[in-house]
């Protein structure tokens, strides 16, 4: 049976191993473990699902909980896919600050799934990976 927590004290061991787990391990910083634990230090607010205690997701999110939840990463190991799981932790995450709108950047295997589970698109989105990028 999967259990549903939030848990924000997750250790960067067990945050790793369901990232390495599922397809968001390929676009993480899995073997900088300074830079997970400062993941795992600035959100705040962590849910995860577990099977009898092993970790099989993860939703983390920055949130100000009352306008808008950022939702950085949203992980569930491969063998545990397409099981709800995925739609579950984002449910929660919103349930936790629901005053707040739940944002996210899809990953590019998962750009399908939003819509399939009711996920609106914005096309608005821009991004910069650093400040030497602004004209």
């Amino acid at each position: 049976m999967i259990s549903y927590q939030v848990e924000n004290d997750l250790s960067a061991e067990a945050f790793v191993q369901v990232l390495q787990r599922s397809t968001l391990g390929e676009r993480r910083p899995v073997n900088d473990p300074e830079r997970i634990a400062g993941m795992l230090a600035h959100g705040n607010l962590i849910l995860t699902a577990r099977d009898n205690g092993k970790i099989v997701g993860v939703a983390r999110s920055l949130t100000d909980f009352s306008f808008c939840t950022y939702l950085s990463d949203l992980a569930v190991d491969k063998d545990y896919q397409h099981k709800g799981i995925g739609k579950e932790l984002i449910r929660r995450t919103q349930l936790e600050a629901p005053k707040a709108k739940l944002i996210l950047l899809a990953a590019p295997a998962a750009v399908h799934y939003y819509p399939h589970i009711g996920m609106k698109r914005h096309e608005h989105c821009f991004f910069i990976d650093h400040a030497t990028e602004l004209k």
